[in-house]
């Protein structure tokens, strides 16, 4: 009697390939000191198959986040992770570095915390350094860097001087009323005679004969530079050099006073058309106005 054999069913490329897959499938558990394991296997980069290991120990951190961010967690699941439990799953999501972000509002202070802010940002501007302030203009510069330091005194002095100018106005008008009729008296006038207030005028008005005006100076041109170009020529009374109110830098002209007629003609006659700083010097006597 022939006994039929029968032949083993040939596997499926198919079941291969998902045992395959199951080999290579996470497995995680907990022990009960709290610790979760998870065991991985991979291929290196020689092909080789390696098993990796990691113990990840849970630690529960209340911290204080924003509302809409508390409630987006509270979000059910979707998708392939519909009905799972809540939080990430190592096998379909990757965790990364937790970055926190602490908003900085004054929202949900308490009144405490706001007094001790108010009382330190006021000691913070008590101990914060005044400006710099110019003796002559008042303006927030040094005195040194003034554009008006040549042309005009001290506000402190003019200020003083006009009120020393209105106490004696108001002395002699006292005297004059003990002594006779109360009558007004200009400043200009006052224990002076006609005569002399003309003559203390001509005597203040300056004299400008000996004052030369420097045109097409450089910008790069200071102070100090034309008093070496001029000083070889015999004393100077004042050098002015106009500067640019902003900048701080020559404006192109300058005025140089001599203590001598003679020596100014002398400066006039050797820096006129003489080369400076790749420019052309032009002088001429100042006009008076």
């Amino acid at each position: 009697m022939a006994v039929d054999s029968i032949a083993p069913p040939k596997a499926s490329w198919a079941d291969e390939i998902e045992e395959e897959e199951d080999a290579f499938q996470p497995m995680a558990f907990t022990d009960e000191n709290g610790i979760k394991t998870v065991i991985e296997y991979r291929e290196n980069e020689d092909g080789r198959k390696v098993k990796v290991t990691r113990k990840i120990r849970s630690k529960l951190v209340t911290e204080h986040v924003n509302k809409t961010v508390a409630q987006r967690k509270k979000w059910a699941k979707f998708g392939e992770e519909e009905g799972n439990k809540p939080g990430p799953d190592v096998a379909t999501t990757t965790i990364g570095e937790s970055i926190p972000l602490k908003l900085g509002s004054s929202h949900g202070k308490n009144a405490d915390t706001a007094a001790e802010e108010e009382a330190h940002d006021k000691i913070t501007s008590q101990i914060k350094p005044k400006n710099i302030v110019c003796r002559i203009c008042k303006g927030e510069h040094f005195t040194s860097k003034c554009p008006y330091k040549d042309t005009m005194a001290p506000l402190d002095e003019i200020t003083s001087s006009l009120e020393a100018v209105k106490l004696d106005g108001d002395m002699e008008s006292g005297e004059g009323g003990a002594g006779g009729p109360n009558k007004y008296t200009p400043p200009h006038l006052r224990n002076k005679g006609s005569a002399a207030a003309g003559d203390s005028m001509r005597d203040n008005k300056r004299d400008d004969s000996a004052t030369l005006r420097v045109t097409n100076l450089s910008e790069d041109v200071t102070d100090n530079d034309i008093y070496d170009l001029f000083n070889r020529f015999g004393s100077i009374a004042r050098v002015y050099l106009a500067r640019d109110r902003e900048t701080g830098l020559c404006k192109g002209f300058a005025f140089v006073s001599f203590a001598d007629k003679s020596d100014a003609e002398r400066a006039q006659q050797a820096i006129n058309g003489y080369g400076y700083d790749n420019l052309i010097l032009r002088v001429e006597f100042a006009r008076s106005s």
